[in-house]
Parts: structure tokens; sequence; C-alpha cells
């Protein structure tokens, strides 16, 4: 039988509230690496590595920045497949704000500093996002996608 070590660790929301979350290394470090992985095939518009990440089902939801809520793999699917055929350069900077893990359900708030061009126009907006994972099989997905955009006063 193989003891995981557990580990204990603070994050600090945006009001500066404590949280102090129980989770394995194995766990914490599998969640930021689907993240991580997340941006980077959203910034090379890699739908195929993409889409290793996501829960393939129907119970997936995603939310991009001003959009309504998409439910089920094959209509989020698509939404990305737009977003990458109409876009010429993506660079995506992100900032983890919180994370909470447990047994099966995970969540990072993070926001994301997006330089988006196309057809030689340069667009720089950032969104506050929430990412929810699952472990099912022994392997966390992602399952859920929220971008909503900070406006600037």
């Amino acid at each position: 039988m193989v003891t995981k070590k557990i580990e204990m660790i603070k994050y600090y929301s945006l009001k500066s509230t404590t949280h102090v979350n129980y989770m394995t290394t194995d766990d914490k470090s599998q969640v930021i690496a689907i993240n991580d992985a997340f941006y980077r095939s959203f910034e090379k518009r890699d739908i195929q590595a993409m889409s290793q990440l996501w829960w393939q089902g129907s119970s997936c939801t995603c939310i991009h920045p001003g959009g309504n809520v998409l439910k089920g793999w094959d209509i989020i699917r698509n939404s990305w497949d737009t977003i990458f055929k109409n876009t010429d350069y993506l660079e995506i900077d992100t900032e983890i704000i919180n994370i909470e893990i447990g047994k099966e359900v995970a969540s990072i708030v993070l926001i994301e500093k997006v330089t988006q061009i196309n057809q030689r126009r340069r667009l720089e907006a950032q969104s506050i996002a929430t990412n929810s994972f699952r472990k099912m099989a022994q392997k966390w997905y992602l399952v859920h996608h929220h971008g909503s955009p900070i406006m600037r006063r």
C-alpha cells in the first residue's frame, strides 16, 4: 500500500480571506498541470490537445466571456473551433487566485490576460475565470470553464 504525502496549503483570495485545503501533492500537481495544458492548447489553438483535457460527456459546461452557457462536449468543441479559426494569434498569461481541491472535485479561480490578433487587429482583454475539474477513473478532467470580462473603469 502506497501512502500519499498530504500537505496543508494556504491560499489567499482577492479579499485576503485564508483558505486551507488538504490535498495530496499528486492531486495538486495534476490539477495544475491540466489547467496549464488547457491554456497552452488554447494559446496554440490546438483542439486535439484541448480535447484530451475536457470530459467528453454531455454534462460539461463552458461560458465564454459575454456568452451563453454551452452544454456538452460537442457544442463546446465547436465553440473553440470557431474561436481558433477566427484568430490569427493568441497569447495568454494567467494568475491563479485560488485553488480548491477535494477528493474528486477541484476548481481554480484565476485571471486570464489575453492578447488576440486577428486580421492585423490587436485586442487585449482580461477575464476572471473559474475552471472546474472532476476526477474520474483516477484522472482529472476539465468539466467547466467560465470566463467573465473584467471591466476597466
